[in-house]
């Protein structure tokens, strides 16, 4: 309670025990002084017409005196808890709206953080298309070897790796300078294997049946394609000779 509010009760208390007060002290005066006793000098009884003017004051007062004390009390100032729960609704509607203008900054922020992301992966050809290029991709992305003798050989060591077929760059190297001098479209018309209408074709001289049994899977099946020559012919050197690296002659 306010040092207002506890002034205005003490007030309200005040005028309640006057009022108490005059009211008995009319009756105690008749009491002590008895209409039936005369008073000398007077007809009537001691103390009953100042009562009654003292009671009548104390009504005439009494209501005016309340008024002024209701009224001091509506003026009195709000209790510290509820300025407290005032001031605690304010912080929180002020954070609500705070936090609401955030969210749409938040959220343009996190759009232009995608887009930027999307235009780092995005390769832009000459022809204005654009493509998604994932790094890994690319790291796995197939070499491209020469079209010639070394290239060859290097593209057929790569996918005898893959199968697990042994055999050495020398080793294929030397075997395909004596078989066809490094020729892909080289034919041997007149050995045994031409007569028998199987002739040895190819970079490494391989005949047909040979290269259909040793084929490579994922390699050209034309017996002239240089890479696929080189891989079947190693296949069959290393289940006959244990690699190419062990052949030196005609096989």
């Amino acid at each position: 309670m306010t040092r207002t509010q506890k002034l205005s009760a003490a007030g309200v208390a005040v005028v309640g025990a006057s009022v108490l007060a005059v009211a008995v002290v009319p009756g105690s005066v008749q009491a002590a002084n008895p209409s039936h006793l005369p008073v000398a000098g007077t007809a009537k009884s001691v103390g009953t017409p100042a009562a009654g003017a003292v009671t009548a004051k104390a009504d005439a007062a009494h209501p005016e005196l309340v008024r002024q004390l209701v009224d001091a009390a509506g003026k009195a100032p709000a209790p510290a808890h509820t300025k407290a729960a005032v001031a605690t609704k304010a912080a929180v509607a002020k954070k609500a709206v705070v936090a609401k203008k955030a969210k749409p900054a938040v959220a343009v922020a996190h759009t232009a953080t995608a887009r930027k992301n999307d235009t780092k992966k995005a390769v832009r050809h000459p022809a204005g298309a654009v493509a998604q290029v994932d790094a890994k991709t690319v790291a796995k992305a197939a070499p491209v070897y020469q079209d010639n003798l070394n290239g060859w050989i290097l593209q057929a060591l790569s996918i005898m790796h893959q199968h697990n077929i042994p055999g050495s760059y020398e080793g294929i190297h030397r075997n395909i300078l004596r078989e066809s001098s490094g020729n892909p479209n080289a034919i041997n018309l007149w050995d045994v294997n031409a007569k028998a209408g199987i002739p040895s074709k190819g970079l490494l001289q391989v005949i047909p049946p040979t290269f259909a049994t040793y084929h490579v899977a994922g390699t050209s099946k034309n017996i002239y394609d240089p890479v696929a020559n080189i891989v079947a012919a190693c296949n069959y050197a290393a289940h006959r000779y244990g690699s190419m690296d062990n052949v030196n002659s005609a096989y």
